[in-house]
């Protein structure tokens, strides 16, 4: 487990899945949490079981769309807790149909949430982190947008982007302190029914704890000397 005590973090995305895995890890490890979520209902339930062990616990029920709501977020994080040391950008949508059947409203839609909401958390607490001179940043991004999937053609565009976004704000930040990396989930099993078995060679699919150990890690001290880099999380991948 990593120490995380005496630190501040910001999780969008935190209702389900990874992004609750990667909060009790969070928590575990002694960090106070704002947890963002756009389901309110899940929201609660992981905000009431990363309390549980003891840190503190902030949720803020937003859309990462919504610009001036992720600024508000980060505003009244900063005034309750001082400083956000770390980061984790987890919140994104798949696409509701395949590329030839898909609209614009439906790319619009991706590029809001997967892209820009990472940006606008990204842009909303790098002043603090560089004021402060310390800051983990985790994106998190997709096999998809690293090799590139026939059946999620417009995701994959936009997880791409995300990578592309984690390497070229690390060179712009790790000079001052701030460390940007970036984790690409593939088949993540997120409600037990162990499905798509067939995409790595490990057999199975992995379970969100999986992808938020590794995400714990960038967060952590530990990873000090990592940054712009990105980390399959995929069994080792069979189909691309």
């Amino acid at each position: 487990m990593f120490d995380f005590t005496g630190k501040t973090a910001l999780l969008t995305g935190a209702g389900r899945g990874i992004g609750r895995a990667i909060a009790l890890g969070l928590a575990k490890g002694g960090a106070n949490l704002i947890l963002c979520d756009i389901n309110e209902e899940a929201l609660k339930a992981t905000g009431a079981e990363a309390a549980a062990y003891g840190v503190r616990v902030k949720t803020v029920c937003l859309d990462v769309a919504d610009e001036p709501a992720v600024r508000a977020a980060v505003a009244a994080a900063i005034a309750e807790f001082g400083r956000v040391q770390i980061l984790i950008n987890n919140a994104g949508i798949y696409p509701p149909r395949n590329f030839l059947e898909s609209t614009s409203a439906d790319w619009k839609r991706m590029i809001d949430i997967n892209i820009l909401g990472t940006m606008y958390a990204s842009h909303a607490v790098l002043p603090n982190m560089l004021e402060n001179g310390y800051g983990r940043i985790v994106n998190i991004g997709s096999v998809a947008g690293h090799y590139g999937l026939s059946w999620f053609v417009d995701y994959s565009m936009t997880k791409g982007a995300v990578i592309a976004f984690t390497r070229a704000l690390a060179k712009a930040v790790t000079p001052k302190g701030v460390t940007v990396n970036c984790v690409s989930p593939g088949s993540i099993d997120v409600t037990g029914d162990e499905h798509m078995t067939e995409f790595s060679f490990v057999g199975r699919s992995g379970t969100p704890e999986e992808c938020a150990n590794v995400v714990l890690f960038l967060a952590s001290d530990e990873a000090s000397y990592v940054s712009g880099q990105e980390y399959l999380v995929d069994g080792c991948r069979r189909l691309m």
